[in-house]
């Protein structure tokens, strides 16, 4: 008989997260294709499971793919992991996969954890309409182009990020989305797990500071819809002032700020104007 294919979810941190269906499926199998074998190794190790290993990664994909499906076709199952989360959620596999399918073999997911969806859940934005859009592209100009494309959706936005570009990604998704409320989840399941929340200014702000980006991150912003529930007047006002002062402690004239602030905040001038002015004299009563 042909051989099956299970796609096999590890923990993102916690061992105590993988799955009693996980660990039988990896004893069970005759081999088992990892990003790295070493980091899976350490997993096995732990569990007490003595497989045979291959490395399966995005430099080894195409050639190995046609190296599994044939194992495949010899009556060999075959464990797909990653080396955290569940396999093709911005790790390889998709070649694998739709091999498999096309040759006809059986192909079953082994769930288990997410990322994303794991800081979803406990993120406090709204989770009946979500994108993921994986990893945001490295250079400024093209993370902002699809930001750009994603800017009126209204479902909570989703991404992931590595900690040297955590603060960069942030100023971008407020120059083009504005100043949306936001959610960056850090060290998910580890250690020093940790959830910020606030707009995306003042995350901004938070992660400038180079000792605080560290660990693996999933950035959640609400979606278009959700945003501007969120903008009561007042709120909006207050968030408008508080972006001006802070544009203004950093250099801009009050001018400049108020036109920058409005732009985040996809605000019109003259509204922006009208708020400010509003905001000043309710502090002066």
């Amino acid at each position: 008989m042909a051989g099956t294919l299970y796609i096999v979810s590890t923990p993102i941190g916690n061992l105590e997260d993988i799955t009693h269906r996980a660990l039988r499926t990896l004893r069970e199998v005759e081999v088992i294709a990892c990003e790295d074998t070493r980091h899976t190794r350490k997993l096995l190790n732990h569990f007490g499971i003595d497989r045979r290993t291959i490395s399966y990664h995005e430099h080894n994909e195409s050639e190995r793919a046609d190296e599994l499906r044939a194992m495949l076709a010899a009556g060999k199952d075959v464990a797909l992991v990653s080396d955290a989360g569940t396999p093709l959620i911005s790790d390889p596999g998709f070649r694998i996969v739709q091999l498999a399918i096309e040759g006809g073999f059986r192909v079953l997911p082994i769930p288990g954890a997410t990322a994303f969806v794991a800081a979803l859940s406990a993120s406090g934005l709204p989770s009946d309409q979500f994108l993921f859009a994986g990893f945001l592209p490295s250079r400024g100009s093209a993370r902002r182009t699809k930001l750009d494309a994603l800017r009126s959706i209204e479902a909570t936005l989703i991404f992931y990020e590595a900690p040297h570009r955590i603060a960069a990604t942030l100023r971008g998704a407020l120059d083009v989305l504005g100043d949306r409320q936001a959610v960056v989840a850090r060290e998910l399941t580890k250690l020093h797990e940790e959830f910020v929340r606030g707009t995306l200014s003042q995350l901004a702000e938070t992660f400038s500071d180079g000792s605080k980006a560290r660990g693996e991150f999933v950035l959640m912003i609400s979606g278009e819809r959700a945003a501007d529930d969120l903008k009561r007047p007042e709120s909006t006002a207050a968030a408008l002032a508080e972006r001006v002062g802070q544009l203004e402690r950093e250099g801009l004239d009050q001018k400049a700020a108020l036109k920058k602030a409005a732009r985040e905040l996809v605000l019109k001038r003259d509204e922006a104007y009208r708020l400010i002015l509003a905001q000043k004299n309710r502090r002066s009563k």
